[in-house]
């Protein structure tokens, strides 16, 4: 089998050669982005999952969705070194002088700009070393509080009028939206709470762990009235297999049945999984169909390449204390289990298991699906602790 025409691509955020089972999920955002541009309410989305379901993907196939319909947009990615202000303000700049160079632009663009200067000038926002250079008056009274649940309504409104003036709309793509601070999720909130009371050409898709609902509900409670919050998870086997044997074939190959059953098995229909295992038996294959002895020999080698390059990089992030918590979860099963059950398996008191909790929660290793629960944030990497640390010392 020719290595170079391997259709697979196992990578952070790589577009898979089929976006199996994920047509409800894309159908929904073209509806939000249509009637949006078409002056209707629409709910944004927020697209919760583990890591290595798609989110990724899924973000920049509706940012290309969004192109396709005229759409100005931003992508982001929110982590814990940057506010949501010094991740917003530099693409805000650019589009609001893209939409400055345009024939006519009229009152609202400028004002949009100078809003922006009072908003950069209020927080203090510096880019690399350099400051974010705006040559023209702040609007003094505008976004200029230092108060960003003030303030960022009152920038996104600015932004949303100056795209309806210019007969186009915004979408504002932001993944890993979890590592926001709760006064920061609480004013992105507040923000598209008054795009949809303005009615306003302007959007936000979001993607993050399964605790984002939740962090948006205590943040604000009407957050549900403003976003969806589709899952994004594991594919069933029939996507699973569209998703190994189309590709496959669209290069002259296939699978045997029986390989595209066991990879399933194997992964558990996690779209990343599923790229690995696909990208290694093509690569063992030495013609077509790929057959279930193949695939079987192929396996050490996509488990060793998960094992290095999706779980070990967060695992050597962990301190000897978290991993030993992470290795008790491991102990008990597949999950989610009562933080009791993990302190007892540490010979712990629960009550000194808080910080070690609190630190892997940020780190986002584990979250809580229900009170008292803790389950991983990434597929199957109980397995992966068992196979890290063989023998378990509680």
């Amino acid at each position: 089998m020719d290595k170079i025409k391997n259709p697979f691509s196992p990578g952070a955020g790589s577009p898979p050669p089929e976006l199996a089972g994920r047509d409800g999920i894309l159908e929904q955002a073209r509806v939000l982005l249509g009637r949006v541009k078409a002056g209707r309410p629409e709910k944004s989305l927020l697209l919760t999952g583990l890591r290595g379901v798609g989110k990724t993907v899924l973000l920049n196939e509706i940012e290309r969705i969004a192109q396709r319909d005229g759409y100005r947009t931003i992508l982001v990615e929110a982590h814990e070194g940057k506010s949501l202000a010094i991740l917003l303000a530099p693409h805000l700049r650019r589009l609001l002088f893209d939409l400055d160079r345009l024939a006519g632009a009229g009152n609202k663009v400028r004002r949009g700009i100078s809003v922006l200067k009072s908003f950069i000038g209020a927080i203090t926002i510096k880019v690399g070393e350099m400051d974010i250079g705006l040559d023209i008056e702040p609007e003094k009274g505008a976004a200029d509080s230092g108060d960003l649940e003030v303030d960022l309504p009152t920038l996104f409104t600015a932004v949303g009028e100056a795209a309806q003036e210019r007969g186009t709309a915004v979408a504002i793509l932001i993944d890993e939206i979890q590592y926001f601070k709760s006064s920061e999720l609480s004013a992105l909130i507040m923000a598209m709470h008054k795009m949809q009371q303005r009615q306003l050409p302007l959007v936000l898709v979001g993607a993050g762990l399964p605790i984002l609902p939740g962090l948006a509900g205590e943040s604000k409670s009407y957050a549900e009235r403003l976003f969806s919050f589709p899952a994004v998870g594991p594919l069933p086997e029939a996507d699973a297999t569209r998703a190994l044997q189309e590709p496959v074939q669209v290069a002259g190959e296939s699978f045997d049945p029986e390989a595209l059953h066991e990879i399933f098995r194997m992964t558990r229909g996690y779209p990343y999984f599923l790229q690995e295992w696909g990208y290694q038996a093509w690569n063992h294959a030495t013609r077509s169909p790929i057959s279930l002895v193949t695939v079987m020999e192929s396996s050490a080698t996509a488990s060793h390449r998960l094992d290095e390059n999706f779980f070990r990089v967060r695992f050597d992030r962990l301190t000897p204390r978290e991993k030993k918590f992470l290795r008790a979860m491991a102990e008990l099963g597949s999950g989610p289990h009562r933080t009791g059950d993990i302190a007892d398996k540490l010979n712990a008191k629960i009550n000194t298991l808080g910080p070690v909790r609190a630190s892997l929660i940020k780190k986002g290793m584990v979250y809580s699906p229900s009170h008292g629960d803790m389950a991983f944030t990434l597929p199957l990497f109980g397995e992966f602790m068992r196979r890290a640390m063989p023998q378990f010392e509680g």
